[in-house]
């Protein structure tokens, strides 16, 4: 026997994977969408020795609540040839910034801008959610640095449940304060906190 024994020619090598980014909006994820994604790939001709480059159209199917680095796989979608097995094409995603809402899993973060004042003494804040309602959340509690109001079941859906759960809604704190106080305003402070 040669070098290779029985399987060692004839065999054709399969083509590392290619990887591909998906980049999805949070609003995507939140209600599931269809991406369409074009390839251009070589392709064998009918002769068996000559490839032609053609393109093809790989359609994706979003899934609720998919989570960045998630991988969708089309095996052996790659170039063609007379001597290797396509390589599967490999799409990741990846989380496109969003303006109002940061990801931390199933959860989503959202950061408040509270004038000291109302930080103190309570206020409410509103919310547009990524499904078109506005939440209004009222906070009774002085507002420190580092605290976070937890609103349970209006994050992100679960993308392994078929139930209608969600992550939660974490609101974080940007507490402004006044630029100047006049003598008065800073006299009714003192007298408020001490």
């Amino acid at each position: 026997m040669g070098f290779g024994g029985l399987y060692g020619r004839g065999r054709k090598k399969q083509d590392a994977s290619i990887e591909r980014d998906l980049v999805l909006s949070l609003e995507e994820v939140f209600h599931g969408c269809t991406k369409k994604m074009k390839i251009s790939r070589r392709v064998m001709n009918e002769d068996g020795h000559t490839s032609s480059e053609r393109d093809k159209i790989l359609t994706i199917t979003v899934k609720k609540g998919w989570k960045e680095g998630t991988r969708i796989t089309f095996p052996k979608e790659g170039d063609q040839g007379p001597n290797n097995v396509p390589a599967d094409i490999v799409f990741i995603v990846r989380d496109k910034a969003h303006p109002r809402f940061k990801r931390n899993g199933n959860d989503l973060i959202f950061t408040a801008k509270v004038l000291l004042g109302k930080a103190l003494t309570g206020c409410s804040v509103e919310i547009p959610t990524l499904d078109g309602r506005l939440l209004n959340i009222p906070i009774n509690d002085i507002v420190s640095p580092g605290y976070q109001k937890i609103v349970p079941g209006e994050g992100m859906p679960l993308s392994s449940a078929d139930t209608k759960q969600k992550g939660n809604l974490i609101i974080q704190f940007d507490i402004e304060f006044p630029k100047q106080l006049t003598p008065e305003k800073k006299q009714l402070i003192k007298e408020a906190l001490f």
